[in-house]
This record gives C-alpha cells, sequence and structure tokens, in this order.
C-alpha cells in the first residue's frame, strides 16, 4: 500500500500565473499539481492537493488529514507569519510536515523571515520556485522510507 500524502497550498496561491510574477513566477497552480502528480508516482506516492484560502478551511482539512494520510507537505502562504492555529493542527495530528516556498522568504520583506510553522515542521525548503514543492516531496519520501 503506497503512503498518502496532503499537500496544501494556502492563500493566493490559486493565482500563480498571474500574480506576482516577479517572484512567484509564470508557471500556474495547477502546473504544480501536475508536476507534484508525475513525481508522486515515480516515488510510489500517492497525492491528494488542496488549494484553501481561508485559515479555518486549512485547519480544519489538517485535522481530517490524522486518519487519512502519512505525512503533510504545505505552503501556508502569508499565515506561515502568524497561524498559530494553523501550527497547533499541524503539531495535534502529529503528522510529518514539510513546509514550503516558491520564494525565499528570507530574501523579501523581514516580516516573512519568521516562520511559526518551521518549529513543528521536518524541514523547510525555499526559493526554489515549483521545485520547492517537488524537493518537499523527495524529502517527505526519504523520510517515510527511513522510518
Amino acid at each position: 500500500m503506497s503512503k498518502r500524502i496532503l499537500v496544501i497550498h494556502g492563500p493566493n496561491l490559486n493565482l500563480l500565473g498571474q500574480r506576482q510574477v516577479e517572484i512567484y513566477g509564470k508557471f500556474t497552480l495547477d502546473e504544480v499539481n501536475d508536476s507534484l502528480a508525475d513525481l508522486a508516482k515515480e516515488l510510489g506516492l500517492e497525492v491528494e492537493t488542496v488549494q484553501l484560502n481561508g485559515e479555518g478551511d486549512i485547519v480544519e482539512t489538517i485535522q481530517k488529514a490524522k486518519n487519512q494520510f502519512d505525512a503533510i507537505l504545505i505552503n501556508p502562504g502569508a499565515y506561515t507569519h502568524y497561524s498559530v492555529a494553523i501550527h497547533d493542527a499541524l503539531e495535534s495530528v502529529k503528522l510529518p510536515a514539510v513546509e514550503v516556498h516558491i520564494s525565499n522568504i528570507y530574501s523579501r520583506e523581514e516580516f516573512r523571515h519568521k516562520s511559526v510553522i518551521a518549529p513543528i515542521a521536518v524541514g523547510q525548503i525555499s526559493g526554489f520556485g515549483p521545485d520547492s514543492y517537488l524537493l518537499g516531496l523527495r524529502a517527505i519520501s526519504g523520510m517515510l522510507k527511513r522510518a
């Protein structure tokens, strides 16, 4: 039975390819999801992707993941910097989580330098464009194989 990975795209990621292309690039969320599906197949994983703009929706999705998934790959978007609720939800379900960001959050505005998610994540990958997601999925695959 293959391992199941939940991929959560946070707020505004549905606007990839349209919003701040100088920062986020011209690729779309569908292209990211297609790349994740292809890589998951190669790695022998199942991925389910969801994009949610609301903090409460993200929290509920994380809570429901507890007995359905083996790990979470999350780009919390702007919630990265202040959502204690998402932090607490991830901590509560006790699923390994990898935090990813398309841009390098440490080379942007100072308020983006702090992640409240990072302390409870297995790791964080940022700054590699859409490859951040693929690197994150590879990291999860390796971690699950070693566990």
